[in-house]
């Protein structure tokens, strides 16, 4: 059996989704944020990288979201996650995971882990980083909503393992102080997502 670990309020919730929507056999496990359980030495045997999601396979732990969702979909969910046949769209849908990985992900972070970057001491930075966390989480939705949403799915016409990761990071948008009004499609699109039976009973259990 799989087994996936999470925190509530992660980007882990995209592997949970893909995990729920492939009907795969899995288990998931919820740390204590609380206690910052992703930091511990239990964990760290897990995967040192003190990140969530990780992912137990048969063949050993995966880690990082786009690699875990490919895992998904290649080998559990090809009924819900058609895989591309042709490489270059194969390509572009890595583009897609590459640049909520890279980009948007890593511009979130900065509202709240200031001090990766800079010293914790040096709160003027750290308060500086956080200001521009509003600006440009808008300036990537934009792009994705403008340059790179096809429509329904972001794809195009079929679900991908695209769709929950970026369903997953538009939850962050009231937090990051922007207004999803701003961004109709995206919008949409989490409404659509947000229906999904799969969908709904994830989200439910980060919740709880």
């Amino acid at each position: 059996m799989l087994k996936l670990y999470y925190n509530a309020g992660s980007i882990a919730l995209a592997s949970h989704i893909a995990l729920e929507e492939s009907g795969a056999d899995y288990e998931a496990i919820k740390l204590n944020h609380a206690i910052m359980e992703h930091t511990k030495p239990e964990y760290l045997a897990i995967n040192p990288k003190g990140r969530v999601p990780s992912l137990i396979t048969d063949r050993g732990i995966l880690t990082e979201t786009p690699a875990i969702l490919l895992y998904i979909a290649q080998e559990y969910g090809a009924s819900v996650f058609p895989p591309p046949e042709d490489p270059y769209d194969l390509a572009q849908l890595q583009s897609v995971n590459s640049y909520l990985c890279s980009t948007v992900h890593v511009n979130h972070a900065h509202r709240m882990r200031g001090k990766r970057w800079v010293d914790e001491q040096n709160t003027a930075a750290i308060e500086a980083i956080a200001s521009k966390v509003k600006s440009n989480m808008e300036d990537c939705f934009h792009l994705i909503e403008e340059e790179m949403f096809i429509g329904p799915w972001i794809m195009g016409a079929d679900f991908s393992i695209a769709d929950p990761y970026l369903f997953t990071i538009t939850q962050w948008m009231e937090g990051d102080s922007v207004d999803p009004a701003d961004f109709p499609k995206l919008l949409a699109h989490r409404k659509a997502m947000l229906a999904r039976p799969a969908v709904a009973r994830v989200v439910a259990e980060h919740a709880a």
